[in-house]
C-alpha cells in the first residue's frame, strides 16, 4: 500500500472477505563454503572478496554441490515432516538476474529434495498446523545497491554496483501450501509460523536466521476471497520480508489495501510488492499476471542426487530435540500454565530462563526475574530480552543473595539495575553500592529504638492493641535503613521491644 491507497479497516475486512495465506521462506544455510564453490561464506567480507571462477562464471569453470549444504537441507526437511526424494537433480532457472554473474540460477523446479511436510504453531491457545509444499535447495543471489534516488530501489536511482560475495551462498527455500481457515488470526498466525520455523532451523544449527543480516527473509502472499465463496482471490507477493513483526505487519495491510479495492468493484493486480520497515506500506513491484517462462531445464554439469535412504534415516535419530517438544519438556518440568510459557516464548525468555535454572536458580525465581523486572526494562528501552547486557547467571546469583537473606526484592531490583549499568557482577555491584541487608541485630536494633522515639503516637497504638499500626514502624525502619533492613526481622524486634504479641 503507497499513502495514497485505501485502506479498510481490519474488522470491516474481515467480515467481508476471508484471507489465504502463502509463505516462501529463504534461508542461507551456515556452511563454511559457497553450494558449488569454496569461495567462504563470512558475512560482512569487502565486496567482491569472496569469490572465484566458478561463482563467477567464467568460462570453463564447473560448479561441484555442496554436500553439507544437501545434508542440512535433509535434515530440515525431516525436521518438518517431509518426505525426503530417493532422487532429484538440480536445474537451470534462466532470468535475469543483474546480481548472478552467469545470468541463471542453479535450483531445484520439479524434482525438489523435500515435499508434504507440515510444520504446528500456537496461536491464541489454538494449534495451526501450516503444511509444507516443498524444501528446495539452490544458491543465493549477490547483492545489487541502488545509489542515488529517494527509495533505495532501482526506480530513481543514479546507478548501481553489485557485491558478488552472496551470490552462490547454500540457499533453501521452504514454501508452504496455502493456508486456509485462519481469518482474523492471519496475521499471527504468519507471525508464529516464521516464528517457530526460525527456532526450528536454529535448533538444527543449519543457519544463524539473522533476519537483520538476510539469512533469513520471508516472501509474504496473500489473497482474499469474499465470504460464502469457495473461489480464491488473485494473490500479490510481498518480497524479502526481513522481520517478524515486519510479517504481520505486511499481511494485515495487505488485507486491509486489498478489501478496499475489492469494495470498491477494483481488481487485484497479481504482482510482487515491496515492504518499507519505516512505514508498513507496500508499493507495487513487478507484475506477475502473465506467466514467466523461465526455461527450466536440468543442469548439464552436475549430477542427480540420490540420498541413500539409510543415511536419511541417520540423519533423522541424530535430529535434536525440537523447540515444541523441548518447551513441552520445559513446561512440566518448571510447573508452568500454558498462558505462563506462551508469555515467555512470546518474550523469547525461555533460553534465557533455562539458562539461569542451569545456573542454580529455582524456576519460579528465574522466571520471576526475566518476566518481571527484566522484561520492563528491556521494553523501556526498545532492547530484546536476550541482548540485555546481564547473563543468566548475574541472574542466578542475584536469586541466591535473596535466597540466602543478604538482599530483599527491592535491593535486588538496584542490584540489576547496577549490572545493567555495566558496574560489574551482582557481587560487585553489592559491595560498591552497599546494598546488602542490615542483618547485624545490634545495628538493626539501634535503627528501631530511633524509629520508635520518633513515631511514638503509632507506638502507642501497637502497645494499645492496634497491631496494625506496626505497619508505618517498620516502613521507618525500612526508610532509615534505605530499604536494607530484615522487614520480617525489624516487625519481630519492634513487637518485643514493645512488648506485644503479634
Amino acid at each position: 500500500m503507497s499513502s495514497t491507497e485505501t485502506l479498510m479497516p481490519y474488522d470491516e475486512a474481515l467480515e467481508r472477505f476471508e484471507p489465504v495465506l502463502g509463505l516462501e521462506t529463504h534461508v542461507e544455510l551456515g556452511t563454511e563454503s559457497k553450494m558449488f564453490c569454496g569461495c567462504s561464506t563470512t558475512f560482512g567480507a569487502p565486496p567482491n572478496t569472496h569469490v572465484c571462477p566458478v561463482c563467477l562464471a567464467l568460462p570453463g569453470s564447473l560448479p561441484v554441490a555442496n554436500a553439507k549444504a544437501i545434508e542440512s537441507t535433509i535434515r530440515i526437511g525431516l525436521a518438518l515432516n517431509c518426505s525426503i526424494a530417493e532422487w532429484c537433480r538440480f536445474a537451470r532457472k534462466n532470468y535475469f538476474y543483474p546480481d548472478m554473474p552467469k545470468n541463471y540460477q542453479i535450483s531445484q523446479y520439479d524434482e525438489p529434495l523435500c515435499t508434504e511436510g507440515y510444520l504446528d504453531v500456537q496461536v491464541e491457545g489454538k494449534t495451526v498446523r501450516v503444511e509444507i509444499e516443498r524444501v528446495h535447495l539452490e544458491e543465493d543471489t549477490g547483492k545489487s545497491t541502488h545509489v542515488g534516488g529517494a527509495t533505495g530501489r532501482i526506480q530513481g536511482a543514479d546507478y548501481s554496483i553489485v557485491d558478488y560475495n552472496r551470490a552462490g551462498i547454500p540457499l533453501v527455500e521452504i514454501v508452504t501450501k496455502p493456508v486456509e481457515g485462519t481469518d482474523r488470526l492471519a496475521p499471527e498466525v504468519a507471525r508464529a509460523y516464521v516464528t517457530e520455523l526460525r527456532e526450528l532451523l536454529r535448533s538444527l544449527g543449519v543457519s544463524d536466521v539473522r533476519m537483520e543480516e538476510g539469512s533469513l527473509r520471508c516472501d509474504v502472499n496473500v489473497s482474499l476471497m469474499p465470504r460464502g465463496s469457495s473461489e480464491w482471490g488473485t494473490r500479490t507477493e510481498t518480497k524479502n520480508v526481513n522481520s517478524l513483526r515486519s510479517v504481520e505487519r505486511a499481511v494485515r495491510g495487505e488485507i486491509e489495501r486489498q478489501a478496499a479495492i475489492l469494495a470498491d468493484g477494483g481488481r487485484i493486480i497479481q504482482e510482487t510488492r515491496h515492504f518499507h520497515e519505516d512505514s508498513g506500506a507496500t508499493t507495487s513491484g513487478r507484475s506477475k499476471e502473465e506467466a514467466q517462462d523461465y526455461r527450466y531445464f536440468p543442469e548439464p554439469d552436475l549430477v542427480p542426487i540420490a540420498p541413500d535412504p539409510a543415511w536419511v534415516a541417520t540423519l533423522k535419530a541424530e535430529l535434536p530435540e525440537l523447540p515444541s517438544v523441548r518447551r513441552a519438556r520445559l513446561q512440566a518440568e518448571w510447573g508452568v500454565s500454558d498462558l505462563d510459557m506462551a508469555a515467555m516464548h512470546n518474550a523469547g525468555a525461555i533460553e534465557l530462563v533455562e539458562a539461569t535454572v542451569a545456573a542454580g536458580a529455582p524456576a519460579a525465581d528465574a522466571r520471576k526475574w526475566w518476566m518481571g523486572e527484566l522484561a520492563r526494562r528491556a521494553n523501556e528501552t526498545g532492547t530484546a530480552l536476550a541482548d540485555l547486557p546481564i547473563t543468566p547467571g548475574d541472574v542466578a546469583k542475584v536469586t541466591e543473595l535473596v535466597s540466602s537473606g543478604a538482599l530483599n526484592d527491592k535491593l535486588a531490583r538496584q542490584v540489576l539495575e547496577g549490572v545493567l549499568a555495566g558496574e560489574g557482577t551482582p557481587e560487585a555491584v553489592v559491595e560498591s553500592r552497599g546494598l546488602r541487608i542490615v542483618n547485624d541485630e545490634g545495628e538493626l536494633s539501634a535503627i528501631i529504638d530511633q524509629v520508635l522515639a520518633d513515631n511514638a503516637d503509632a507506638a502507642d497504638k501497637v502497645r494499645s492493641g492496634k497491631i496494625a499500626a506496626v505497619g508505618a514502624l517498620v516502613g521507618g525502619v525500612m526508610k532509615a535503613s534505605r530499604g536494607k533492613a530484615d522487614a520480617g526481622r525489624a516487625r519481630e524486634l519492634i513487637l518485643e521491644k514493645l512488648g506485644v504479641e503479634g
